[in-house]
C-alpha cells in the first residue's frame, strides 16, 4: 500500500477526532489573510512548511504547502492555543530544529529531502510524551487534518462534493394523467 493511500484511509478517522471541529471556518480565516498577530513567527512558519511538505510532498497531487497547510496551522495555533500552549509549541518546534542540527548539522529547512526524512524518523522513534516528539506528533495530526480538509484536496484529489446534492433549476417534469376509467381520482 502506498503511503498516500494509507494517509487517505486514515485521514477520515483522524479528521473526526482532531480539533478543531470546524475546519472550514479555519480555512476561511487562513485564506482571508492577514496572518494572525499571535501565531507563528516567519521562521516557525517556514519550519512548519518544511515539515508539512516532508510528511505530504508534491507528487501527482499537491503538497501540503501547495494547499496552504502552514497558514491553516498558523490560524489554528493563534486561535485555539492558550499563551502557555503556544510557548510550548514554539519550544517544541525549536526542539525539532535542534534535533535536525544535531543529527544532520543544519537547520531542518536547509536539509535535503532524505535528511529531513531521517530526522523525522528519528523523532518518530522517540518517546511521544516529550519534545521534540510531542510537538511533532501534534503537528503531524494537524497537518494531515488540514491537508484533507482543504478545498483543493477535497475537490480535486478526494473528489468530495463540499456541498452535497445539487440544484437543477430547469429539470423537465413529466405530468402523469390519470385514466378516465378511475373516475379521475389519483391515489398515491
Amino acid at each position: 500500500m502506498e503511503r498516500r493511500d494509507l494517509l487517505r484511509a486514515a485521514a477520515s478517522a483522524a479528521a473526526l477526532a482532531f480539533v478543531p471541529r470546524n475546519a472550514a471556518a479555519l480555512w476561511a480565516r487562513a485564506a482571508a489573510g492577514p496572518r494572525p498577530t499571535n501565531g507563528l513567527t516567519d521562521a516557525q512558519l517556514k519550519l512548519v512548511g518544511a515539515i508539512a511538505d516532508t510528511i505530504l510532498p508534491r507528487t501527482d497531487i499537491p503538497s501540503a504547502t501547495d494547499v496552504g497547510v502552514p497558514a491553516f496551522v498558523d490560524v489554528m495555533y493563534a486561535e485555539n492555543l492558550e499563551d502557555a500552549e503556544r510557548a510550548g509549541a514554539a519550544a517544541g518546534l525549536e526542539a525539532i530544529d535542534a534535533t535536525a542540527k544535531s543529527a544532520a548539522g543544519a537547520a531542518f529547512v536547509d536539509l535535503t529531502e532524505e535528511q529531513r526524512h531521517a530526522v523525522l524518523d528519528k523523532i518518530e522513534d522517540g518517546a511521544r510524551d516529550a519534545d521534540p516528539a510531542k510537538t511533532y506528533w501534534q503537528l503531524k495530526g494537524l497537518v494531515v487534518h488540514g491537508y484533507f480538509t482543504s478545498a483543493p484536496v477535497m475537490k480535486n484529489v478526494l473528489k468530495t462534493q463540499v456541498m452535497p446534492g445539487r440544484f437543477d433549476g430547469a429539470v423537465p417534469v413529466t405530468i402523469k394523467r390519470v385514466p378516465a376509467a378511475t373516475g379521475g381520482h389519483a391515489h398515491g
